[in-house]
């Protein structure tokens, strides 16, 4: 006896309709920044009364929330994609190069992850957690090129974040900072693994 399963009609337009909000969210996003998302806005873009919106989401931050959940499940997923190789140092170079790729192709994600310009903005654990699952996999990283020390990881998200954070402040749309990435990792490898011939 085959048994066939029952779509929930009911909750696949309830997802529908939140992802078209998180969709027009990111338009406004990427057209006037951060600061420009309202929730009258927002219903205009989705055919919606302001107040409608509260159906699907308890509050603007809630909006922040899930749009901050989504961008870094899409940089987790990044990192998980990266090809494994023999030498732990090349993918650490492959890792950066992807990370800076990622913070530079969309300078308003970038902001929401890594700028806090939304006063009181605090991401819930749910957000957050695949962020630290990405740091996880970088502190393992690290270790498989014999990299322990805490500082060295602190150095290591200083160094990455802040190629990113010039690139971006300075020359967005550019390649000044980001054809960087070799060369800084390779200066950052050789100060901080051991044995390293100085």
């Amino acid at each position: 006896m085959s048994v066939v399963a029952i779509r929930d009609r009911r909750a696949e337009r309830y997802a529908a309709t939140r992802r078209e909000i998180i969709d027009a969210a990111w338009e406004v996003v990427r057209a006037d920044g951060l600061g420009a998302i309202s929730m009258r806005d927002l219903g205009a873009r989705v055919g919606m009364r302001a107040q409608s919106l509260y159906g699907y989401f308890p509050s603007k931050e809630a909006i922040f929330d899930a749009m901050f959940a989504e961008s870094n499940e899409e940089l987790l997923g990044r990192v998980e994609a990266l090809p494994t190789v023999p030498d732990p140092v090349d993918w650490m170079r492959s890792m950066a190069r992807m990370f800076m790729q990622f913070c530079v192709e969309d300078p308003g994600r970038y902001q929401l992850l890594f700028q806090r310009p939304i006063p009181n903005f605090e991401p819930s654990a749910e957000a957050l957690a695949p962020a630290l699952q990405g740091l996880a996999m970088v502190r393992a990283g690290l270790r498989d090129c014999g990299i322990t020390d805490e500082r060295a990881f602190d150095a290591w998200t200083g160094v990455t974040g802040g190629l990113a954070a010039q690139q971006n402040a300075n020359e967005p749309g550019g390649d000044r900072w980001v054809r960087l990435v070799d060369e800084v990792i390779d200066m950052y490898i050789e100060h901080y693994r051991p044995n390293t011939p100085r």
